[in-house]
């Protein structure tokens, strides 16, 4: 069966992890991987996440499978925390929040809910957009296409074009969005293009599908749910993917969720039971561990709170090296202008480097990412960022 199969390369971000683990440079660094480090490099536990796992293990008391929708509280916690605690389409019944194995699970059950309900439908990403949309998707089955997005000349957002192509866009479509934190170019619609792009939505009768990766990254756990609620308060049909693996620093629990946004209340239950019966023929069963714990953690005042001052902390490190890089790239006599480090928001950027330049500061310095230059700014710290931007003179 398998003799005809060859290898197949690896994954960038793993090949760089692997060349970087295997690196003897103690001034090696990895900008590549997409977690969230602290000031000594590491990813931390959460404290609220420390908290709350003590009280699950204390507390539960089977291992037996959970239903197909997951761990109800963390359901309807993550619906309130998307979507508002005094949210119209909760309290309408039109939205059903589901449990899934990481944020990436979301998006392919909301792949497999299009291919099942409209076979002939096809994703529109920003162009650029996360690298696992651009095989996710046609791993379901959905053809994918683009809108432009990233103006890789000023570093920032193609408005006016992306709204030009997206007025192409109708019925039957899928419109792809990053919620917050574009990945990989940092670069985000701000609050009024929001109110805009929703309006065009609403009037052209597209479906949102929004990746909510990020949440509490860029401007804060609520003002980063606004895309969502404009689009479900003007849209009869939204599908959200959230992950907890960046907010909740819980990356290897695989704690996601789909929320589907229907016109009324019928309708969501029946698409609920719809992706109970694709998920049942996917994972079977979702894991309890991982939502277990934000469970715990959503519904204690005292958890919460600190909770959302991790993630406070954990924003103004990112944006406190956002402004630290761009400053010492300019003072350091680098004539290329980088002070769109500090505009733009969340973990990644791109350099603007050549993909020589690339191999140049993998070769040379033992600095790894990949061949878009798309870089991990919290993996920057006192102790790496004169030595990268030294050599980032060098190779310029």
């Amino acid at each position: 069966m398998f003799e005809h199969l060859n290898a197949v390369p690896p994954d960038p971000i793993l090949g760089i992890l692997a060349a970087y683990a295997a690196d003897t440079n103690p001034r090696k660094i990895d900008l590549g991987i997409g977690v969230y480090r602290d000031e000594t490099g590491n990813t931390p536990i959460l404290q609220s996440v420390v908290k709350a796992e003590k009280t699950l293990i204390a507390t539960q008391t089977t291992k037996s499978y959970l239903g197909p929708p997951g761990v109800a509280g963390f359901n309807d916690a993550m619906g309130e925390l998307i979507f508002g605690h005094d949210s119209d389409t909760i309290k309408q019944g039109r939205v059903r929040t589901i449990q899934t194995p990481g944020g990436t699970a979301a998006l392919r059950v909301g792949a497999d809910l299009i291919r099942h309900t409209r076979p002939e439908s096809g994703i529109w990403a920003s162009d650029p957009t996360w690298a696992n949309h651009l095989a996710l998707f046609p791993a379901a089955g959905l053809p994918m296409d683009s809108y432009p997005y990233f103006d890789e000349i000023n570093s920032d957002l193609r408005y006016e074009d992306m709204m030009e192509a997206l007025k192409n866009r109708g019925a039957g479509d899928v419109v792809l969005f990053h919620a917050c934190c574009h990945n990989p170019c940092g670069v985000s619609p701000d609050p009024a293009q929001w109110e805009s792009i929703t309006d065009l939505a609403a009037e052209r009768g597209f479906t949102p599908m929004v990746d909510m990766a990020y949440m509490g990254f860029e401007r804060g756990v609520e003002e980063d749910s606004l895309a969502v609620r404009l689009f479900s308060k003007k849209c009869p049909e939204v599908i959200v993917a959230s992950s907890c693996s960046k907010n909740f620093a819980v990356y290897r629990e695989r704690v996601g969720a789909i929320s589907i946004v229907c016109e009324n209340e019928q309708k969501a239950a029946d698409v609920e039971s719809v992706i109970h019966s694709l998920t049942r023929k996917n994972y079977s069963m979702p894991p309890t561990h991982g939502p277990g714990i934000i469970d715990i953690i959503l519904h204690s005042d005292e958890l919460t709170e600190l909770w959302l001052s991790e993630v406070n902390a954990m924003r103004n490190r990112i944006n406190g090296l956002r402004k630290t890089l761009a400053e010492k790239i300019s003072a350091s006599g680098i004539s290329k202008d980088f002070s769109f480090l500090e505009r733009q928001s969340g973990m990644f950027s791109f350099l603007g480097l050549s993909v020589e330049q690339v191999g140049r500061l993998k070769n040379e310095f033992a600095i790894y990412t990949v061949n878009s230059a798309r870089v991990n700014i919290a993996s920057f710290n006192d102790g790496n960022m004169d030595y990268f931007i030294e050599a980032l003179a060098t190779v310029l």
